[in-house]
C-alpha cells in the first residue's frame, strides 16, 4: 500500500497538504516583497531598526549586513540584528518591515518574552531530532518493513521520540513570530516611521512569511501523525 521505506508514497500522500502550502507560501513571500520593494519609505531598514531599538532602550543590541537574500534573523547570544543587504540599505516598506520584525524579537529577547524562552531551550532538542530523528524513524520503519519488526519497532519509536522535538519547537515558534510580527507593527506606527494609513503595506509581506512557519509546523506535525501510524500498523500485526 505504502511502497518500500525508501520510497514512502503513503508519506508522500501525507504531507502533500504540508507541502502545497509552503510552495504557495514561498509564492506568496516572494510576490509580496518584491511588490513592497517598490513602495517607499522614509527611512531604510537600518534605520528603522536602530531607531525602535534606542527608543526601547537596547542601545547595545547592534545592526550588522549580511549578505544573502532576506537572510534577516536576530541572534540572541550575540545580541544582534542581522539584515540582508537589500533592507539594510533599502528604503521601502518590505525593508523596513522585515527590519521592525527582526527587532521584534530583541524586544522579546529584553523583556524575557516566556515562547522564546521556550523556543531557545528547544533548539538544542529540535536539531538532534530533526537529524538523528528522521534517520531512526526511517531505519526503523525499514527494518519493521524487512522482517525485522523486533529490532525496528524500539528504533521507530526512539525516532518518534526525538522527531517530537522538532514538533514542540515548530509550535512553539509560530507565537513567537506572530508576536514579533505584532511588535514590529507595532512600533512602526507609534514611533511614525510608518503611518497607520501604510502599515498595510508591511503586513502584506510580514503576513506572507507568517504562512512559511505554519507550512513548516504543518509539515512536522503531519510527519510525526504518519510515523505513529506507521508504529500503531507495526504493533497491531503482532
Amino acid at each position: 500500500m505504502f511502497g518500500s521505506p525508501f520510497l514512502d508514497f503513503g508519506l508522500m500522500i501525507f504531507l502533500a497538504p504540508a507541502f502545497l502550502l509552503a510552495m504557495a507560501a514561498q509564492w506568496m513571500v516572494k510576490s509580496a516583497y518584491d511588490q513592497m520593494s517598490q513602495v517607499g519609505a522614509s527611512v531604510t531598514g537600518f534605520q528603522a531598526a536602530r531607531r525602535i531599538l534606542d527608543a526601547r532602550g537596547l542601545y547595545d543590541v547592534n545592526i550588522e549586513s549580511v549578505a544573502g537574500r532576506l537572510s534577516d534573523h536576530y541572534d540572541p547570544r550575540a545580541k544582534v540584528v542581522r539584515l540582508s543587504q537589500q533592507n539594510y540599505h533599502g528604503n521601502s516598506m518590505a525593508a523596513v518591515g522585515i527590519a521592525a520584525h527582526e527587532v521584534g524579537h530583541a524586544l522579546q529577547d529584553a523583556q524575557k518574552y516566556a515562547p522564546l524562552v521556550v523556543r531557545n531551550l528547544a533548539v538544542p532538542a529540535a536539531n538532534f531530532g530533526s537529524g538523528f530523528g528522521s534517520l531512526a524513524m526511517m531505519a526503523g520503519l525499514a527494518m519493521v518493513f524487512y522482517g525485522m519488526a523486533p529490532l525496528g519497532k524500539p528504533v521507530l519509536l526512539l525516532g518518534i521520540i526525538c522527531f517530537a522535538g522538532v514538533v514542540a519547537f515548530q509550535l512553539v515558534n509560530l507565537p513567537v513570530e506572530f508576536n514579533a510580527s505584532s511588535r514590529a507593527k507595532r512600533e512602526l506606527v507609534e514611533l511614525g516611521i510608518v503611518s497607520g494609513n501604510e502599515i498595510h503595506y508591511v503586513s502584506r509581506v510580514l503576513n506572507a512569511a507568517a504562512l512559511t512557519y505554519v507550512a513548516a509546523t504543518l509539515q512536522a506535525v503531519l510527519t510525526l501523525l504518519y510515523y505513529l501510524y506507521r508504529f500503531s500498523q507495526a504493533s497491531n500485526r503482532e
